[in-house]
């Protein structure tokens, strides 16, 4: 009969042997890696984590999600095993700090990326304000609108609650900005609803060398100084003033650059009727818009256009401006100061690792004395 009884000595494998097959063994973990673990403990202001290192690593509450956390019970569970981004290298008793947070960044970005590609527009609610426009949410990230690309007559300040459709003007994660605008959202659904020879009314609302812009309904076209009227002007300042009504009519609509530019010209009876009579324009613009759609139907056919054709003789036509001097109406707005704009992800303070870290083969609860509170420096 054989004899099962064995002693220590018989094993030939000593405490000192076990710990050095575990560091043959052992996983380098490097800051920037994603890896798997399982919540190992859950403390008051963290989490103690085990992804295979001879330590339990530890995850602080503010990096538990891109969203407030008041508990960490909030976002983890006692045994839950999941993806968790390695924050720093081990510190001086090998412990590594982990991160929720950087991974649903990472995905963030990406996904914002996915949506400008798309040219997709969004809807956000705008939950604070600072100097130079307003801030939103999306997917997590923190959006800037410069107040520039705000379109509304509200102060800034009441838009706080309100949510508003928006469009991508920059994503940038290797500048941490993520800049909107809710003006280029209205102009491309207004100009969904806008067609080409359409008459609409609209008001000044501000005057340079080379035209008018005029709002019409929310959103800005851009009325050239050539498309004013047949007869030649110096300044536009001479037919309008800030703040004017006209009647214009719809003669491009750019949605890729979100440009809208409009005529009187077209709408002219007699060449010169903008300066000298205005009223005749704005009593016959449905007529003049109609026979100006009826030649642009006709050009497109090959047709040559009815004799009776309202346009003024070539030599009092001024000839219009090349395209790159018509600047799109959007360009024509007060830059941002580059302070003015927040970081898209939120900084939260650096936290060190779990003073005295606790060795994953030792389960016991870390005091809450020995973990750092999330306002320590």
């Amino acid at each position: 009969m054989v004899n099962q009884k064995t002693t220590t000595a018989d094993i030939g494998f000593t405490l000192d042997d076990f710990a050095a097959l575990l560091d043959k063994y052992d996983y380098h973990f490097n800051p920037g890696d994603i890896v798997a673990g399982t919540v190992f403990s859950i403390e008051p202001r963290g989490a103690l984590i085990d992804i295979g290192a001879k330590t339990a690593a530890y995850i602080p509450i503010q990096e538990m999600s891109i969203n407030r956390v008041d508990a960490p019970e909030e976002v983890l569970q006692s045994n839950e095993t999941r993806e968790f981004f390695i924050l720093t290298d081990e510190n001086e008793d090998g412990q590594l700090t982990l991160s929720i947070r950087r991974i649903e960044y990472m995905r963030a970005w990406e996904r914002v990326r996915q949506l400008q590609a798309e040219d997709a527009t969004v809807r956000s609610q705008v939950f604070a304000t600072n100097r130079g426009g307003a801030l939103v949410r999306i997917e997590g990230l923190r959006g800037f609108i410069p107040g520039s690309h705000i379109s509304t007559r509200k102060p800034k300040e009441d838009l706080v609650g309100e949510e508003l459709p928006l469009k991508f003007l920059e994503v940038d994660e290797d500048r941490n900005r993520l800049v909107l605008s809710h003006r280029r959202a209205l102009v491309e659904r207004k100009m969904n609803r806008l067609e080409v020879g359409e008459v609409v009314i609209g008001s000044v609302r501000g005057i340079k060398p080379y035209g008018a812009f005029i709002d019409i309904g929310g959103v800005s076209g851009l009325l050239h100084i050539s498309e004013i009227s047949h007869e030649h002007i110096d300044t536009p300042h001479s037919v309008f003033n800030v703040n004017d009504e006209i009647k214009v009519m719809i003669i491009d609509l750019d949605a890729e650059r979100g440009r809208i530019s409009l005529s009187t010209k077209q709408l002219e009876p007699e060449t010169g009727d903008m300066i000298r009579n205005r009223d005749r324009v704005y009593e016959m613009a449905e007529e003049m818009a109609a026979k100006y759609r009826e030649q642009q139907r006709a050009k497109l056919l090959g047709e040559v256009p009815p004799a009776a054709e309202t346009v003024a003789p070539a030599e009092v036509v001024e000839a219009v401006t090349a395209e790159e001097d018509i600047p799109p109406a959007e360009e024509e707005v007060e830059a941002v100061a580059e302070e003015d704009i927040p970081p898209a992800e939120e900084e939260v303070e650096a936290v060190p690792a779990v003073v005295g870290a606790v060795d994953k083969t030792e389960p016991e609860t870390v005091a809450e004395a020995a973990i750092p509170s999330a306002e320590d420096e």
